[in-house]
């Protein structure tokens, strides 16, 4: 506490002990020593309530004060970044030295990264509006997905951590960095999710549209939201769709990818399998990436074939 409210604490202590409760006692209240209470009772007996106020101490008082942190505070409102060498000289380079600088700036704010954030679309609430207005239109029985893609690198993150002196931990790598992508549909209703491994490309893309058809067979209508990625676009989706009339594409609004609910499961993924390979080998040595022993063309075949959920990380490291 500060200022008056530290006299006011004092202040309750005395008066809790004219009503005849023991020091020990007063001392659980504001979390202090029974010798603090003590100290302030004999205080008051001595000097009254001009006792109770903070006495004159030794050394430099403090530098700056409320003005400088308030001041602070509203500079780092305006658009960064800032640093401590910029903060101190638009504050007119006041008599502080940076370490102390460092502690002002510290009372009012925390050292992060700013968080990259979407554009949007002008046209956002249109086109979300025309997607439910399709989907209104759906007869029954029909099936909805929401489409994305997510990429993994097999190489594997790391990053600094404490270890101990001497020591240093080793990640087994694939030797190689391979880039693998992992395109998956959810469908809304019931959390079905239909994926597979590949590419970004066309064909994978048409592939797993393939896969959600074989998937919901009596569906009248699949309808699939997706965002604007050229894949989704390109002239061989569009020759798909135009043969498979019961699939239908729709487009989410531009620069909008939390629209869409299965981006959370992609990042999800994506961190899920950082961590995977960022074990140690005695955690589960099946986990760890393995070269793979089959040819190209027998990596691109298994990739064709419809993968379980519980199999799906054993997969990715298998890739590696």
């Amino acid at each position: 506490m500060r200022g008056r409210w530290r006299q006011a604490t004092r202040a309750v202590m005395v008066l809790l002990s004219l009503h005849g409760l023991p020091p020990a006692q007063i001392a659980v209240l504001p979390d202090c020593h029974p010798a603090t209470v003590r100290r302030w009772i004999g205080r008051f007996n001595a000097e009254g309530l001009a006792g109770l106020a903070d006495r004159p101490r030794c050394g430099r008082p403090r530098l700056s004060g409320r003005q400088l942190t308030s001041r602070i505070a509203t500079l780092l409102e305006r658009p960064g970044p800032w640093t401590l060498p910029r903060i101190r000289r638009y504050l007119g380079w006041p008599q502080l030295s940076l370490r102390t600088l460092y502690g002002r700036v510290r009372l009012v704010a925390i050292w992060r990264r700013p968080k990259l954030t979407a554009r949007g679309d002008p046209d956002h609430d249109h086109v979300v509006a025309g997607i439910v207005a399709r989907l209104l239109d759906l007869p029954r029985r029909s099936v909805v997905l929401a489409e994305d893609e997510t990429h993994l690198n097999l190489l594997p993150h790391v990053r600094a951590s404490w270890t101990l002196r001497g020591a240093r931990p080793e990640v087994l790598t694939p030797g190689t960095n391979r880039k693998v992508t992992v395109l998956g549909a959810l469908e809304v209703s019931t959390g079905i999710w239909v994926y597979r491994l590949g590419r970004r490309r066309a064909a994978d893309f048409t592939a797993l549209l393939q896969m959600i058809a074989e998937a919901f067979p009596r569906a009248p209508v699949i309808v699939a939201i997706c965002d604007n990625d050229s894949i989704h676009h390109a002239r061989k989706v569009t020759a798909y769709l135009e043969k498979h009339p019961r699939l239908e594409l729709l487009y989410g609004a531009r620069y909008s990818p939390h629209d869409n609910p299965d981006l959370g499961g992609a990042e999800e993924l994506r961190g899920e399998h950082r961590r995977e390979l960022a074990r140690p080998p005695a955690a589960d040595s099946r986990l760890l990436p393995q070269p793979l022993t089959g040819s190209d063309a027998g990596y691109r075949r298994a990739l064709d074939q419809p993968l379980a959920a519980a199999g799906l990380r054993a997969e990715l490291l298998e890739c590696g």
